[in-house]
């Protein structure tokens, strides 16, 4: 007799729902099911699996709930289209969001094992590669909890940047195998593959009215196969995609090739298109690397522009008087600025529209996010690789090119020089496309992420476009998601604050400021001590896991943890540490506190300079954590593959933040405002969100030190490193320990290249010039913190105020002022 299956897994007739059973219930039933363990299994990556199929079986009911409640409002959407995603771990912001947390425990404790040992299990996703990946992904939280019809466009990698191996104080990258296991969050939608066009040539035709068309033909054809990861709203019913492109050939491969003994060729094709979603960010040192990666910035685009215009075309035909109106794509950064031509040509070549009609939808819906100052980090693409690769989408370019300086000719008659500077592609021997201008012309809107950088952009980087297009140039100062920077990865701290002001927080981090009063509440600053203590602990127990080296937890924990850049001074803290050991070897220990410093982050491998740093932080390390002298005062350490599931334990640990780049270099930074968030105190420069921070926390609970962004300007201009050094005994000393080989180990000179850059006049990170700024700003630093009640006071006002920095707020000025959406759901 065939046996029916337990009502948990039927189908209600009258809801059309999945009827679940208890989360208990069901984490069993998959490990049986569709794990196929023999009997049930208390492996803790077995649980995590059918704990994550588990709750994404309770998040498929919201989710296709919100996608009939968006089609049926037929509202205007967002379209978010970025090459990074820097998710982290799904499954405990999952159960955060779902409101699961005591079931899943009590399900999990049922089988034999604990929630913290299962949570270990998940790889952290690897779609990111820093601040600009883990920003989408805290905007994305954002707007599933503020209930926005915003889905997320990007590229599901195989492999992430890489794992970062610390060997004899070396980076070594590793792969990072991200997918080896697969993704029980991903759901396959191969009926959505799109076709995307590469290589090949143009014709001009006349259609059946005889009006001329251009189509693309001869192409290379790579397939873009979706993937949808859910994005939980927290606690609201609201559940948004991420949709991720993977590259496949065509076909599989040359059958006629294979029967005839050509095996490498018969699956060349499959794996040269699979080489696009490969690896993130492949190595652009050679031309190949480069070449690569504009495959992956169009194929990106032109799978979600087709995506979005095949939803379209399905519920409105051809008519697309009012797509332009019900559509916005936000470009983040120039990584997808391909879409700009790409829904041109879409439009008139796929649907026969004309130039004016097509360009007045393309600049009704694009919008572009700027993150950067550096002149050098804005993409450029050589005019021949571009049109070789894409021979249509140049053309258009071109188009765009010519008619935006017609405009330009005609509204500025009296500069002819205007017309070099903001042209889109930059002639020459060897002539660019200029990402960042296409960009520019081809939005309605422009905005920068922090006060200072919006400024700095009108004021220098887009000045000339500031003045063609005025008042479309915005700040949208960024944000981080509480919900992962607070409530997940600090429960302690979570559970204090909703002991004390209440839950509200959660969803609305303004509420933080209820604890203001409480700063001044003798036992409160006692339970907040308790709470970052407990926290240190588990920071100390983790920095011993991964290096060896002992954190006391009664010493001040002095933290950078972000991409290594000559910009963010990653060595000017090594400078500072120097500093520190060189005086407890002098003996002069005097208003000196016990100090563990971490530094941690990833130099992009062809980054010569910064993987230097890297080598340098760790010889310094192996001197300083040796020294017996050193041991009560001073511990640095190096922590390696620094990622999201790390400051996770990082963040909630740490007392002092260090944002020191140098000014007027730091779009806005995301890392200060988690710390912030945290209770942690920032030393910084008046760069970036740094300023903002400081206006929020107030002058006096900030620590703030060297030059401004105007200032920096002025020192170049007749900068003099070494006469600071001469004058200057302590950075003499520091200078002197690093050129005498003190840390050179067995290698002579090893560490030339940054002792030289640093004495050169022309170092434009200006790191001597901050640097006697920076220590007598770390001297203060270390008078607070033996006032352990000054300290907590100035933390929890730290925490009390950063509500401006929940990047809900960031989503919210994004939705009224540039998206023009407005909410969706329950």
């Amino acid at each position: 007799m065939q046996k029916t299956l337990e009502p948990n897994a039927l189908t209600s007739g009258d809801t059309g729902h999945v009827l679940l059973g208890s989360l208990s219930r069901e984490l069993r039933r998959h490990l049986l099911f569709t794990l196929g363990r023999d009997e049930i299994d208390s492996d803790p990556n077995y649980c995590f699996r059918a704990a994550a199929i588990a709750v994404r079986d309770r998040i498929s009911r919201d989710w296709r709930s919100t996608r009939e409640q968006v089609d049926a409002a037929n509202s205007r959407r967002v379209h978010y289209l970025s090459l990074e995603f820097l998710l982290g771990r799904s499954l405990n912001n999952a159960v955060l969001n779902m409101d699961l947390d005591d079931d899943m425990r009590e399900a999990l404790q049922q089988l034999g094992v604990q929630w913290e040992e299962v949570v270990e299990q998940e790889q952290d996703a690897g779609l990111g590669n820093g601040g600009l990946g883990r920003l989408a992904a805290c905007f994305l939280d954002s707007c599933a909890n503020l209930q926005l019809p915003v889905a997320g466009y990007g590229i599901r990698y195989e492999y992430g940047m890489f794992h970062q191996l610390i060997e004899e104080g070396r980076q070594v990258e590793a792969p990072d195998h991200w997918l080896r296991d697969g993704n029980p969050w991903e759901i396959e939608r191969p009926e959505d593959t799109k076709t995307i066009q590469m290589y090949g040539h143009t014709e001009r035709y006349l259609d059946a009215d005889g009006k001329p068309h251009s189509r693309w033909v001869g192409t290379h054809d790579i397939l873009a196969v979706p993937y949808d990861m859910p994005i939980p709203g927290y606690r609201n019913g609201t559940i948004n995609t991420l949709r991720l492109w993977k590259a496949t050939a065509t076909d599989a491969f040359d059958l006629n090739e294979f029967n005839a003994g050509s095996y490498t060729e018969s699956v060349a094709e499959k794996n040269n298109a699979e080489q696009i979603s490969m690896v993130l960010y492949p190595n652009d040192a050679s031309e190949n690397g480069k070449e690569l990666r504009l495959k992956q910035q169009y194929f990106l685009v032109s799978a979600s522009l087709q995506d979005v215009l095949a939803d379209w075309v399905k519920n409105n035909g051809d008519d697309f008087t009012e797509f332009g109106k019900k559509n916005c794509f936000q470009l983040n950064d120039t990584h997808p600025a391909c879409a700009v031509p790409e829904l041109m040509r879409l439009l008139m070549d796929a649907h026969q529209l004309e130039w004016d009609e097509a360009w007045k939808i393309t600049t009704e819906c694009m919008a572009y996010t700027n993150h950067t100052l550096l002149p050098e980090a804005l993409e450029r693409w050589s005019v021949g690789l571009f049109g070789t690769l894409l021979p249509r989408v140049m053309e258009i370019v071109n188009e765009i090119n010519e008619r935006f300086l017609s405009y330009v000719a005609a509204e500025f008659p009296d500069d002819p020089e205007l017309l070099k500077r903001v042209a889109l592609i930059e002639e020459g021997h060897n002539p660019h496309i200029r990402m960042a201008y296409l960009s520019i012309v081809g939005s309605f809107s422009v905005n920068g992420v922090a006060q200072l950088h919006t400024d700095l952009l009108k004021s220098g980087l887009f000045s000339d476009f500031d003045r063609i297009y005025p008042g479309k140039i915005n700040n949208k100062t960024n944000g981080v998601t509480q919900r992962r920077w607070l409530s997940h990865c600090n429960p302690a701290l979570r559970d204090l604050l909703n002991e004390s002001i209440g839950t509200k927080w959660e969803a609305d981090l303004e509420e933080m400021t209820a604890l203001v009063p409480l700063a001044d509440d003798a036992e409160f600053r006692k339970r907040w001590r308790a709470v970052k203590l407990g926290n240190k602990n588990r920071l100390a127990d983790y920095v011993q896991q991964h290096t060896g080296v002992d954190f006391p937890s009664d010493a001040l924990f002095d933290v950078q943890v972000k991409r290594i850049h000559e910009y963010k001074r990653q060595l000017m803290n090594v400078l500072h540490v120097i500093h520190l050991y060189d005086r407890i070897r002098r003996g002069e220990t005097a208003g000196m506190v016990p100090r563990c410093v971490l530094i941690g982050g990833k130099a992009a491998p062809g980054y010569h300079i910064a993987k230097l740093i890297v080598r340098l932080t760790n010889s310094v390390a192996e001197v300083i954590n040796k020294d017996p002298l050193a041991k009560n005062w001073l511990r640095l350490v190096f922590f390696p593959n620094y990622r999201v599931s790390a400051m996770e334990v990082i963040c909630p640990g740490t007392e002092l933040s260090e944002q020191i780049s140098t000014a007027g270099k730091e779009a806005s930074g995301t890392g200060n405002m988690k710390f912030m968030m945290n209770g942690a105190l920032t030393i910084g420069t008046l760069d970036g969100a740094n300023i903002e921070i400081r206006e929020k926390a107030g002058a006096e609970n900030f620590f703030l030190f060297g030059l401004d962004a105007a200032e920096a300007v002025a020192t170049r201009q007749n900068y003099d490193p070494n006469a600071i050094i001469a004058a200057d005994p302590a950075i003499s000393r520091v200078m002197e320990l690093l050129e005498s080989g003190q840390f050179n180990g067995n290698q002579p000179g090893v560490f030339g290249e940054l002792t030289s850059g640093l004495r050169n006049p022309g170092d434009q990170w200006l790191t001597i010039a901050d640097l006697r700024s920076f220590i007598d700003a770390q001297v203060k630093v270390a008078e607070t913190y033996e006032d352990p009640e000054l300290w907590d006071r100035m933390s929890i006002l730290n925490t009390a105020n950063s509500g401006w920095f929940s990047s809900d707020r960031t989503i919210q000025q994004y939705a009224d002022e540039i998206w023009h959406v407005k909410p969706v759901g329950k």
